[in-house]
């Protein structure tokens, strides 16, 4: 289960700032203030072949993005990885530890954001850059951006391999027991600036 929570923890931190930067429809606020207690982080991967799911409950970053203008908009978001929920607090002890995402070297997961790409209809590809645990890799994130009243919801979804950035090591570094994929969900809420 603590691997589980790792996972997810390292999937969400990932996610977060990738549904940030992610612009959205013609409309002529800027949107620029993510409000937090709306906004969720969330992840899932498999543990011998069980699905399982967490999620993270503390991040920050800056937004910027004007639906009118969505190639323009940039963001960069921190993911405190202590805020890790596996659902136990044996998970969350076990996951923020050494071999997951070793909290007390790295305690922040990050992304920058690079490059919009319109696709749609209020759909996007936002690129940019994730770090988790002393590693940075390139990632490409298929967005969405609707408006609702007088906010904006950004919604994003993507796989990565934890793998990819030593999240698991030693005996978990292979993926009999814990899968290699996990799947991070974000669903922010942003206001006009």
């Amino acid at each position: 289960m603590s691997v589980k929570r790792i996972f997810l923890a390292s999937m969400l931190a990932l996610s977060l700032p990738l549904a940030v930067f992610q612009p959205g429809t013609v409309q002529a606020a800027e949107y620029g203030q993510v409000i937090q207690e709306e906004s969720d982080i969330q992840f899932k991967y498999q543990q011998m072949g069980v699905n399982m799911d967490g999620r993270f409950t503390k991040f920050s970053g800056d937004l910027s993005f004007d639906p009118a203008n969505p190639e323009e908009g940039e963001a960069s978001f921190e993911v405190d990885l202590s805020s890790v929920d596996t659902g136990t607090s044996d998970g969350d002890d076990e996951v923020v530890g050494q071999d997951w995402f070793d909290v007390d070297e790295h305690p922040t997961a990050s992304f920058v954001s690079h490059d919009i790409e319109v696709t749609g209809d209020g759909r996007y590809q936002v690129e940019g850059t994730l770090s988790i645990k002393g590693t940075e890799q390139d990632v490409t994130v298929p967005a969405t951006f609707n408006e609702e009243g007088d906010t904006g919801i950004f919604e994003a979804e993507f796989t990565m391999q934890r793998g990819d950035y030593s999240i698991g090591e030693g005996s978990w570094s292979t993926f009999d027991i814990v899968a290699n994929d996990v799947t991070v969900t974000i669903r922010l809420v942003a206001q006009p600036l």
